[in-house]
Parts: C-alpha cells; sequence; structure tokens
C-alpha cells in the first residue's frame, strides 16, 4: 500500500476548499486508502489554522480563548488529531452496523477530511450559541454525504442516522454553551465583589460563589 507522506500545503488548501464547497464531488472522488500520512497531515493543518484564528481574537479580546496564547497552538492541534481517530473509531462501528464494508482507515479518511470546517468553527465560536450549532449540523451532513459517496449506503437511511446524531449534538453543545455562560456570570459577579473584602467576607463570598455554581449546573440538567 502506497503512503505518501510530502508535505504540500497547496494540495491540502484545496483539499479543504473541495470538501467546504464541493463535498459530493469530492468524498465521491476520496482515495479510500493510501496510508495515514496524508489525512493526518491534513487534520493538523487546519487545526494549526484554526489555533491562530483562536490566537489573534485573543490579541483583539474578541475570543473565548482570551488570554490563552501560543499555548493553542500545541493544544488544539494534538486535541483535534486525537479527536479525529475517537470519532474514526465511532464513525466506523456506526458505519459498520449500518451496512458499509470499508475498513477503519476509510473511516478515518472520511471523518479526517471533514476537519476542513475547523478554521470555520473557529470563526463562528465568537458568536454565541451559533458557533455551537453549525458546525454541529455542518459535520453531520458531511458525514452523510461520506456514508452515501464512500460507503454507498442508502441516503434516507443515512439521514436520518445521522438526523437523530446532529439533534442530540446540538441539545449537548446548547446546553454546555449555557451552563458555561450561567458559571462564567457567577464567577464574575463573585470575584467582583471580593475586591476590597477582608478574610471573613472572602470566605463567605466564596461560599456564595460555590453555591452559584451549584445552582447554575442544576438549571441546566
Amino acid at each position: 500500500m502506497e503512503n505518501t507522506s510530502t508535505f504540500n500545503l497547496s494540495k491540502v488548501i484545496e483539499e479543504a476548499k473541495s470538501v467546504i464547497t464541493n463535498p459530493v464531488n469530492f468524498y465521491g472522488n476520496m482515495s479510500k486508502s493510501g496510508g495515514y500520512a496524508e489525512p493526518i497531515i491534513f487534520v493538523i493543518v487546519m487545526a494549526v489554522i484554526a489555533a491562530l484564528l483562536f490566537i489573534i481574537f485573543s490579541l483583539f479580546g474578541g475570543g473565548r480563548m482570551a488570554g490563552a496564547g501560543i499555548g493553542m497552538l500545541i493544544f488544539i492541534p494534538i486535541t483535534m488529531l486525537i479527536g479525529s481517530f475517537i470519532s474514526a473509531a465511532i464513525m466506523f462501528v456506526i458505519w459498520k452496523l449500518m451496512g458499509s464494508e470499508n475498513d477503519y482507515e476509510t473511516a478515518y479518511r472520511c471523518v479526517a477530511y471533514s476537519m476542513a470546517i475547523l478554521p470555520i468553527m473557529a470563526l463562528l465560536s465568537v458568536i454565541p450559541y451559533l458557533g455551537s450549532i453549525i458546525p454541529v449540523l455542518w459535520g453531520s451532513y458531511l458525514m452523510w454525504i461520506a456514508s452515501t459517496e464512500v460507503h454507498g449506503l442508502n441516503p434516507q437511511t443515512a439521514m436520518i442516522v445521522f438526523g437523530i446524531l446532529a439533534f442530540i449534538g446540538v441539545v449537548v453543545n446548547l446546553g454546555a454553551e449555557r451552563s458555561t455562560k450561567n458559571m462564567e456570570e457567577h464567577m464574575g459577579r463573585t470575584m467582583g465583589d471580593i475586591n476590597g473584602m477582608s478574610p471573613e467576607e472572602a470566605g463567605k463570598a466564596f461560599g456564595k460563589f460555590m453555591h452559584g455554581m451549584e445552582e447554575a449546573t442544576k438549571e441546566n440538567q
């Protein structure tokens, strides 16, 4: 099996554009084998671009990751790379249950190239709630396309499966975002009150803060 590992940035960019603008054509012509090097490189490049966008947002105070700085260039690519293998394993099982005869490498390639939307996800992350909905819907759409174009599965069946998964993903993401927002609001109010307090008053404020976090968590259960 040929394993081409030569880095070609222009090729990676063209592949990303193809996934975003014409996923049916991309997945319809995607090679099902050829080694893991190229899809891994693709994931890393997309993750680095997304990390750079996060850093830019942090510099201008527009991102939720403000202050994270250069560490994002390490954290995001590593996280996305590990996540791509885990997601591919999950998708491999789902596609097998749906009747696919393709192996794990094919599943990994399908998932890896869907990471073309990572930079766009980084841009959308600054928009409350919308940044949690669109990536899930878009990712599910790409997996539906991959199901029909790569795995040859029934379009209606794939639509039902990934429609359900998309719905679950949206609900979970919105709940998590709301919970995080509530906790940040409680933290901001409490930390603002602590300035100038005596140790005893600060202790009471901390207790209030913990209670607020508990209440925020209950609100989103």
